[in-house]
């Protein structure tokens, strides 16, 4: 994940929507159980972390996906390896 998306997304002050999701009664009471134990004030904030924690795994596979996706479309471009390494080592710093 860029680091400037990853700045933006750990902001508290982040501009909230309201959203209805159903879940089982038993999942809930077991959220609210478990979320002060894992430091949480509240269910609704543990949900939060659940779904930011899969939504930000999810991004970066997608992103390797991609970028893989552009260096396998480069090399059969022609484009020298020693290039490409060159271009994915200066976007990594």
């Amino acid at each position: 994940m860029k680091i400037e998306t990853l700045k933006k997304r750990l902001k508290s002050n982040r501009p909230m929507k309201s959203v209805t999701l159903r879940m089982p009664e038993d999942v809930v009471e077991e959220l609210k159980a478990i979320a002060p134990l894992l430091g949480f004030s509240g269910y609704q904030p543990l949900i939060r972390a659940y779904i930011g924690q899969g939504l930000r795994q999810d991004l970066e596979k997608l992103e390797e996906s991609n970028v893989l996706e552009l260096i396998d479309s480069l090399k059969r471009q022609g484009v020298e390896e020693t290039i490409i390494n060159n271009a994915l080592a200066e976007i990594s710093h």
